[in-house]
């Protein structure tokens, strides 16, 4: 058997890694939209569904995830460092984590109304998102690194905007005259929506690490 024969065993054949990140990459994009949907909805009824729906989102990611691990183990060539693949997978897999503890919290708290914080949060995450997962589409072919670039400072960017919309968050709560639990809750809340953003930009982080070595 000759060398490209041999080769060729152990290549991917149908570029299996860049199809399951494009996959994860819009299931988040959806995600985030129905996260900020569902903070901009007032009819309790429907609002509820929506957030109750992002739970199905976070299975889907899971079992996305999972099939990077499974994919990692079968392949003995990768589109870049199998140890990037695998950080990639799991920032990416954060963010679902997050979105969905927002959602079951505020459930589970019973919070029926969202603030404008809450709201404002969830649009910062859903630009996040947005951008991030342009990021991820273009990885496939790596020749848009200066695109790619742009889309992590914008998510840098939001990540900072989200530090200063909880910032301000928390100096109102504190300085409300709220029952001690209910400002408990709501600081819980604000404080896994923010997470949302800090993930993404952890993901970007990888990314740029990725295009660093590669492009």
């Amino acid at each position: 058997m000759s060398i490209n024969n041999i080769i060729r065993i152990f290549l991917p054949k149908d570029k299996i890694f860049y199809d399951i990140f494009e996959n994860i990459a819009a299931n988040l994009k959806e995600m985030g939209s129905i996260l900020k949907k569902a903070m901009n909805e007032n009819d309790p009824a429907r609002r509820r569904s929506l957030l109750e729906s992002i739970e199905d989102g976070e299975h889907k990611n899971d079992e996305f995830t999972h099939q990077i691990f499974i994919e990692l183990g079968k392949n003995f060539i990768t589109p870049f460092d199998r140890e990037d693949i695998h950080h990639l997978a799991t920032s990416l897999d954060d963010i679902a984590d997050f979105m969905y503890a927002s959602s079951k919290k505020i459930l589970n708290y019973n919070i029926t109304e969202s603030d404008i914080y809450m709201k404002e949060m969830a649009e910062i995450s859903h630009k996040s998102i947005k951008a991030l997962t342009d990021a991820v589409l273009k990885l496939r072919n790596m020749k848009n690194i200066s695109q790619i670039k742009q889309d992590c400072v914008i998510i840098n960017s939001l990540e900072n905007d989200a530090d200063e919309t909880l910032d301000r968050a928390i100096i109102n709560l504190f300085s409300s005259n709220m029952e001690a639990i209910d400002i408990i809750k709501l600081k819980d809340v604000y404080e896994d929506l923010e997470v949302i953003s800090d993930k993404c930009e952890d993901a970007s982080n990888v990314i740029e690490s990725i295009i660093i070595k590669y492009a």
